[in-house]
């Protein structure tokens, strides 16, 4: 398994999305910057907001798109040719619907799931899906009518606690994720449930 070099939080931007449920990418990339004591700052290159940390030795590049989220594959696509990397080399993580709050799964390739950052992303990398995917769950509203509404808005406190602790628990594995020793984390992050 190829290590990343490459770490992508989706999210949508501006104070008004700040802790909703679709940001929860972006809030792990936040989180892991903070932890790692990287200053992100905008770079219009990439039209996000850009670092660069160490982890577990080896150089990589942490990003949050600024674009809004169904146009976040322009700004992944655009720090890939700069720096080169491949679409192999890249981490995605995203909010799930399909995982209840207070868990997290990783895995790479597969389709977009009806997610408009990960639709666009795939589009942007010439329909490459070999990239890995860190998936944040947030839980289904019930209803495909009501999903743009419910990822759009904060979850209530005690589901808000449980995504954090889901993003908290998959920063534990962060050096083993980058490293590409993905089965022993999946051994033990797919088990955790905030």
């Amino acid at each position: 398994m190829a290590s990343f070099k490459l770490l992508v939080g989706l999210g949508n931007p501006g104070t008004e999305y700040d802790n909703t449920r679709h940001n929860a990418g972006a809030q792990y990339i936040k989180a892991l910057a903070q932890q790692s004591q990287c200053l992100l700052r905008y770079e219009k290159k990439f039209s996000g907001e850009f670092g660069k940390v160490s982890i577990g030795g080896k150089e990589c590049f942490l990003l949050i798109p600024t674009t809004y989220m169904n146009l976040s594959g322009s700004a992944v696509q655009a720090l890939c040719q700069f720096y080169k990397v491949l679409p192999q080399e890249i981490l995605v993580i995203h909010d799930e619907l399909d995982l209840p709050p207070g868990t997290a799964k990783l895995k790479v390739g597969g389709g977009h799931g009806g997610h408009n950052g990960l639709k666009d992303i795939i589009s942007k990398l010439g329909n490459n899906r070999d990239f890995g995917r860190l998936r944040i769950g947030i839980g289904h509203p019930g209803h495909a009518s009501k999903v743009a509404g419910y990822v759009l808005t904060k979850a209530p406190s005690t589901e808000f606690l449980k995504i954090e602790h889901a993003i908290d628990e998959s920063l534990r594995y962060t050096d083993d994720i980058v490293a590409g020793n993905l089965n022993n984390v999946m051994n033990t992050l797919h088990s955790f449930k905030a």
